[in-house]
């Protein structure tokens, strides 16, 4: 649908409402009837709530739907029933996830995140999870928890916020979304993570940190043909804005599929931003050209390294076949080099257009591929010197306490983000129609996201889903996230059963992989499958 085809849909209302206005006015002062004094004074509130909508910066839909906006809200005002047939048919949308991205709106806008009566959550179902406190907690003044990612093989190394906002590329995010996630960044010491999509120009305007996510489509350091450029990598990556670099393998919302950017969305700015001729399909393949062994992408990531000046490099990946990733470790083991990081994206994270099989049914969850990733470098004794980060529905403090104790150093966080910047879930991202302009390339639509705005409430949720985490820490009796341990975190496995996650969930000690002490069925099997010179299963 063309912008002049939706525009009578988002502004006809409004502009009928003037249309009657006037003509009422003009009816009344020629024959002062009392109906179209009526009719004058209705469309005349109706109008001026228009002029309002028009006019204000905090709620991009109202700016977007003027008066028609009132609807949803009033909708959202009455009871949940009500609200679930008319806005939520065919959505994922749970009164979970509505809860949750409440509580990202409250801590955006500064708002009061307390509320009576107890929790909201079913304290006796299967798998519902808490934290246990300690009888001696600690008070945390400074909310600012830091990891440092690069260690003594980097000359640049990194000090990351323990939340950072996960890969979204321009393109996928308007312009105006871009501005705002990284102006509030900027403003809060924190990183954000490009997308394969490359550094635009809408990235660079108020300089906050970068991790350049380098995908198979090389954008921003590729050659015509679509291999890589390292001579226009050095370019980009030497920026001092950039202080990490990302190699995406694969993601969890559609791993192993690639993706392909229609011709007719591929603008000039896109094009000049990825190194693509505008309007022409713009691919991005399911696998790397620039490496096709677990040897090579070692050797691949610490010719990045040098070639960025030495900031930390690393990949992202969704586990799939274990013994692809055991393999990755072996040739760790063998050549000595390794990822100053690893970024495990779970199965459950979300994008804004996949196939329905590759969402539901494709990608280890979270839990599962960031256990066997920290238990796999536990093993061999390389954790100390890769740093985990890990993504997938992240939120709320208590899912950065669980996830980081689980083996976590950091956590990425795309939705609580977009929440933040506006979105309410129309999933309309695929459509360019995002009623928000968080997720389109309209101009139209997205001048209605008001940058200034925005910005403050990207800032806003950081600071306060950190400040909620240092006192969920401090309740536990710890002055740092990364002091979480599994024993921490308590899951009820039954109607009368509660387990600590440390006696659930099997955890290797140091060197168990080295020295063949790992009795889990996953390793006992896979581990022998893993070959470093290939991503293929060894059968023999």
């Amino acid at each position: 649908m063309s912008l002049s085809e939706t525009l009578p849909v988002r502004y006809g209302f409004f502009a009928a409402c003037l249309l009657v206005f006037a003509l009422s006015v003009v009816t009344a002062l020629m024959r002062p009837w009392p109906a179209a004094t009526l009719v004058a004074a209705v469309t005349g509130l109706l109008t001026a709530v228009g002029v309002l909508d028009l006019g204000q910066r905090s709620h991009a839909i109202r700016r977007n739907y003027p008066i028609l906006a009132h609807i949803r809200f009033f909708l959202e005002f009455i009871r949940p029933e009500i609200r679930q047939y008319f806005l939520e048919t065919d959505t994922e949308e749970t009164p979970f996830s509505r809860a949750q991205r409440s509580l990202v709106y409250q801590r955006a806008k500064n708002v009061l995140d307390k509320r009576p009566y107890g929790t909201q959550l079913q304290v006796y179902d299967d798998n519902y999870e808490w934290i246990n406190h300690s009888m001696n907690p600690v008070k945390i003044g400074d909310a600012n928890f830091r990891v440092v990612v690069g260690g003594g093989r980097c000359a640049q190394p990194y000090a990351a916020s323990v939340l950072n906002i996960s890969a979204m590329s321009f393109g996928a995010l308007s312009a105006n979304a871009i501005r705002a996630l990284n102006r509030g960044a900027r403003a809060g010491g924190f990183a954000h993570d490009t997308g394969e999509g490359s550094i635009s120009r809408y990235h660079r305007e108020f300089g906050g940190d970068l991790i350049w996510e380098i995908g198979s489509g090389y954008f921003g350091c590729r050659n015509d043909d679509g291999s890589f450029n390292a001579d226009k990598f050095a370019a980009n990556a030497c920026d001092p804005q950039v202080k990490m670099i990302e190699i995406k393998i694969s993601q969890g919302a559609k791993p192993g599929h690639g993706g392909v950017l229609p011709g007719a969305k591929v603008s000039r700015e896109i094009a000049l931003t990825r190194g693509v001729p505008e309007g022409v399909d713009c691919v991005s393949p399911a696998r790397h050209s620039a490496f096709s062994t677990p040897t090579e992408l070692l050797q691949f990531i610490a010719r990045l390294r040098e070639l960025s000046g030495g900031k930390p490099v690393g990949f992202k990946y969704a586990l799939g076949h274990p013994w692809e990733f055991f393999a990755i470790c072996k040739a760790m083991i063998e050549t000595g080099e390794h990822p100053d990081f690893i970024v495990v994206d779970g199965g459950e994270g979300g994008t804004g257009a996949a196939p329905v099989e590759f969402t539901d049914h494709v990608g280890t969850p979270l839990q599962e591929a960031l256990l066997l990733t920290h238990n796999t470098l536990v093993g061999l004794r390389l954790r100390d010197r890769v740093r985990i980060g890990a993504s997938g529905k992240i939120i709320s403090a208590f899912d950065i306490a669980r996830t980081m104790a689980l083996g976590a150093d950091w956590c990425n966080s795309a939705r609580g983000f977009m929440f933040a910047v506006g979105c309410l879930q129309a999933q309309a991202c695929h459509t360019d129609h995002c009623p928000t302009g968080v997720a389109t390339q309209d101009p139209l639509r997205q001048r209605a996201l008001v940058v200034d705005d925005k910005a403050q409430r990207v800032h806003n949720f950081h600071r306060n889903t950190l400040k909620a985490l240092a006192e969920l820490v401090g309740a536990a009796g710890l002055s740092h996230p990364n002091q979480l341990r599994p024993h921490h975190i308590v899951r009820r496995v039954s109607a009368n059963e509660v387990r600590l996650v440390s006696n659930l969930i099997p955890f290797l000690k140091p060197g168990d992989l080295l020295d063949n002490r790992a009795e889990h069925p996953v390793y006992a099997y896979f581990w022998k499958m893993a070959d470093s010179r290939s991503f293929a299963p060894n059968l023999r």
